[in-house]
């Protein structure tokens, strides 16, 4: 488990992705072999990253380097992975890059990319008349995949992006003149780019600027259930954001919810550690079916045939991987209750859409996967 636990995306992703990995674990039972779990911080540096895989992997028998957050590491991790043969269960980065031009045979992305918050967040915000946009942008692999699908989005609707910043990632904390600059841009959208503290701290300061008093609306283009907790509704009561798990969806999410509990206390999990949970397991579905040595032999190999197993399981139901190593999950469009709506601290979601899953990747037409193409 290699990911933030100190950084930005710490609460995104962090030790309760541990813990998922773990509750992965003792769901799955005893089969005759034992799971080791490793976890490390990786800084957000993708050449800290990469270092920490190529240590696991030459000297602690390590066969799957699952999580990593911040698609910089994540694309990293994914070459070295390839280039030992072994498996990245991604379940937090999003540059679509992961499934397109960079994919490769060992790399798995779980539940969600900037594609998917694109048509389904940025999608229904252009359908609400949120026609011009202005995005305040982390300057990275992921923040500019995030800008650039939505950035689609939009101008296929008939909108136009008047403008966007790009601020140091992770090194920024004071949002305030690039929302001055958003708020006299003439944009009727504000367009967050950006995740975990990041995201949080656009929020806040956006709500101190007055931006709603304003008519401009907020679009946090990727945002947890952990950020909102973060916010509260008086803040961020009535924004709209996708995510592709929701620990109240359901009787199978509440279930799992409930069974992570002794492990996390007071808290509820989002879609990047469930995601964590979800890839695991089947990873580990696959490993007793294949046989312990054989999974270990070749990641590529047991990539192939986690490809051709339909996945199924609490957090996100019945789904599948498809070639490309996209998993292939409903995205779910949820508005934020206002405070007398919400019956507990962790109540904060209200359904209002729902993207069928064949609708939530680039479409394999439009794929630039080697693996496709082949």
């Amino acid at each position: 488990m290699l990911n933030d636990e100190s950084g930005p995306y710490r609460d995104l992703t962090g030790m309760t992705s541990v813990a998922c990995a773990r509750q992965a674990v003792q769901d799955f039972g005893d089969h005759g072999f034992d799971v080791d779990i490793l976890y490390a911080d990786h800084q957000n540096k993708p050449d800290v990253g990469a270092s920490i895989a190529r240590q696991w992997i030459d000297n602690d028998g390590v066969d799957v380097i699952a999580d990593v957050p911040t698609s910089s590491v994540a694309l990293a991790v994914s070459q070295v992975c390839r280039e030992k043969d072994k498996l990245h269960l991604n379940a937090s980065a999003t540059a679509v890059a992961l499934t397109g031009k960079q994919c490769n045979a060992n790399t798995i992305v779980w539940s969600f990319d900037t594609y998917m918050m694109a048509v389904s967040s940025g999608g229904a915000m252009v359908r609400a008349g949120g026609k011009t946009w202005f995005f305040i942008t982390a300057d990275y692999a992921f923040g500019h995949s995030l800008e650039d699908q939505t950035s689609n989005v939009v101008r296929a609707a008939g909108g136009k992006v008047l403008g966007s910043v790009r601020y140091p990632f992770p090194d920024t904390t004071d949002f305030s003149s690039f929302i001055s600059q958003a708020m006299s841009s003439g944009a009727n959208v504000l367009g967050l780019a950006n995740a975990g503290a990041d995201s949080v701290n656009c929020m806040k300061q956006a709500h101190e600027f007055g931006l709603r008093k304003s008519g401009m609306r907020l679009a946090p283009m990727l945002s947890f259930i952990t950020d909102i907790h973060a916010l509260g509704l008086d803040v961020a009561q009535g924004i709209t954001l996708t995510e592709s798990f929701y620990w109240n969806l359901n009787d199978r999410t509440r279930a799992f919810a409930k069974r992570l509990q002794p492990k996390m206390g007071n808290f509820m999990p989002n879609q990047a550690q469930a995601s964590a949970y979800s890839s695991v397991l089947h990873y580990l579905k696959v490993a007793a079916a294949m046989g312990p040595a054989e999974a270990k032999r070749s990641g590529a190999a047991t990539v192939a045939r986690m490809k051709a197993m339909p996945t199924d399981d609490d957090a996100f139901g019945p789904g599948k991987i498809r070639i490309d190593g996209r998993g292939l999950f409903p995205a779910y469009l949820f508005r934020v209750k206002t405070p007398a709506e919400s019956r507990g601290e962790w109540d904060l979601y209200d359904l209002v859409a729902t993207t069928p899953a064949d609708q939530t990747a680039v479409p394999l037409s439009e794929s630039a996967c080697p693996l496709v193409k082949a």
